[in-house]
């Protein structure tokens, strides 16, 4: 299975603009600036996209696993917060919080603790901010 998203950047950095679009169509001519990613502008930003997906991603494999444990949540609710900051003069991810709170019926506080870890362990985007990342890059002639 793969999922794709594209971006389109006009002019330099501060000055500049983008858009990001996704295969699905939810996001479609989404902008996203220097603005929206180190101020306060209006718009999206990688990072805001990178803890919503590790939030629906770290919310649906803890479902899975309390459904594997004989669990069934009444309700989960995840809040992912990425943190972008200078380390060594690199813009760098170098940590992202996950809070969750959860109503599951007939489960001690032991019980989801350990299951929270391993979800927390085991999603699909957990583990890609410690996978390689292959790079594919083409210069269009002038």
């Amino acid at each position: 299975m793969k999922r794709s998203a594209s971006a389109v950047w006009q002019g330099d950095l501060k000055q500049g603009h983008g858009a990001l679009a996704t295969h699905s169509g939810v996001l479609k001519e989404t902008p996203y600036s220097f603005g929206t990613r180190f101020e306060q502008a209006p718009g999206t930003n990688p990072e805001e996209l990178l803890a919503a997906a590790h939030a629906g991603c770290f919310t649906m494999a803890l479902s899975a696993a309390l459904g594997g444990a004989g669990f069934v949540p009444k309700r989960l609710a995840t809040q992912a917060v990425v943190s972008l900051e200078q380390v060594d003069g690199q813009w760098t991810i170098n940590h992202v919080q996950l809070n969750t709170e959860a109503w599951v019926p007939g489960i001690t506080v032991t019980q989801f603790q350990e299951i929270a870890a391993g979800a927390k362990a085991n999603c699909p985007v957990s583990r890609l901010f410690k996978a390689d990342i292959s790079l594919s890059a083409k210069l269009e002639a002038s």
